[in-house]
């Protein structure tokens, strides 16, 4: 069907057909958007989708379902490290609410973030902090809430996070696993933050924020990072056999591993021999430029981006970024962060509008291994947010539209 075809089929709609309440229809045409594009944004075009699939980016303003208003039209955002569902469902420590209710409260503010796939981090250790409480049976209890969600909104999918030390989630891992469909390929991170390394390369920087989550003082913040660099001494066995374990499921094709704010070029270097595709998070300008080197994607957080800084202390995400040693930009624990990271980059000459956005669409997709998503070009599914950026503050999401396809 080409674009003049559809026009007339258009046109031929009987007067009142409108669509329906909670979904776009599988066919069907947005017209005058500024669309985003891999390399560029159109003048006001129209998209057609057919079939929950994009068939045609036509260069011109043809009549349509949905008059976007001149306004900015992305591909649908993909985030692949969110651990926002946590809070969600519990907001307060002593306030814990059922799974189900949690996604659809977060699915919600997903939508109005322009996220259309997202990957929930499921953390498979024994961790509390900030209120926020951790262990392998609750990652099995949101793996199985995530699995069993259903939404025509959002694409809600799994990020296995595996802290390599822990002692108790290596048998919950493999468990859930083994138990997933033949051919997935299940993202997996794993991660150390042991301090003197990775993240809290700087121990001061952990014994502050253990001051300020545990309202200790200083005297026993010292002393609780002296017992878990004492742990990390006897569970270095644990540590390697793990690893062991993971490499051989990535190497298989198993599994697509991701490594947790790796730091030094040699990390990455055995992050590589593990059968890595990503580095999540790298924490310095030689780690990131190293996984560039061999051929690793890697993810920064877009809340760094924001701030301007690393919580941590470690390198800037808009550093890596003007650097060319990112490829995709994660909410961590803020969904409109993405958005705002985009329209960051692009107003402060970091990168130009098209090259942020494939930061949270093409970039991610990539990371994820989805090739049917993150940009608008024939044959993608048509996932797409819809933006205003007319104003002079920050940019709106308008409208989420997610593909019946996937």
């Amino acid at each position: 069907m080409n674009a003049l075809q559809t026009e007339l089929d258009h046109e031929r709609r009987p007067a009142g057909s409108g669509w329906p309440v909670g979904a776009p229809p599988d066919s069907y045409l947005i017209g005058n958007a500024r669309v985003v594009l891999a390399d560029r944004v159109t003048e006001p075009a129209t998209v057609i989708i057919t079939d929950g699939l994009i068939e045609e980016v036509a260069e011109r303003v043809l009549p349509a379902d949905l008059d976007a208003g001149g306004r900015l039209l992305l591909p649908g955002l993909i985030d692949v490290h969110s651990d926002a569902l946590e809070k969600e469902r519990a907001p307060r420590a002593n306030a814990v609410l059922p799974w189900d209710f949690a996604l659809t409260s977060y699915e919600a503010k997903l939508a109005a973030a322009g996220v259309t796939t997202i990957f929930h981090g499921a953390g498979f250790q024994h961790k509390a902090a900030a209120g926020t409480e951790r262990s392998p049976e609750r990652a099995l209890e949101l793996c199985g809430a995530v699995d069993a969600h259903e939404s025509s909104r959002v694409d809600h999918r799994v990020l296995h996070r595996f802290a390599v030390r822990s002692e108790g989630g290596a048998e919950l891992l493999r468990r859930r696993l083994d138990g997933l469909p033949e051919g997935e390929q299940p993202l997996v991170s794993h991660e150390d933050h042991t301090p003197g390394q990775g993240q809290y390369a700087d121990q001061q920087v952990l014994i502050k924020a253990i001051m300020g989550d545990g309202g200790l003082d200083r005297e026993a913040a010292e002393q609780r990072v002296a017992e878990i660099l004492a742990d990390a001494e006897r569970t270095e066995s644990v540590r390697q056999d793990h690893l062991a374990w993971l490499g051989d499921l990535a190497r298989a094709g198993r599994i697509r591993l991701l490594g947790h704010d790796p730091d030094t070029a040699e990390a990455i270097d055995e992050l590589h021999a593990r059968g890595a595709t990503t580095a999540e998070f790298p924490t310095t300008v030689e780690a990131a430029r190293r996984a560039r080197d061999l051929g690793l994607t890697s993810v920064a957080g877009a809340p760094n981006v924001l701030r301007g800084r690393s919580h941590s202390g470690n390198v800037g995400a808009a550093e890596l970024v003007g650097l060319g040693l990112v490829d995709a930009l994660a909410s961590d624990y803020l969904p409109s962060a993405l958005l705002g990271a985009v329209f960051t980059l692009a107003r402060s000459g970091v990168a130009d509008l098209p090259a942020a956005a494939h930061l949270v669409t093409a970039g991610p997709a990539k990371v994820a291994g989805l090739t049917d998503r993150g940009r608008i070009e024939p044959g993608r599914l048509a996932d797409f947010t819809l933006v205003d950026d007319t104003g002079a503050g920050w940019p709106t999401v308008l409208a989420t539209f997610k593909s019946n396809r996937g």
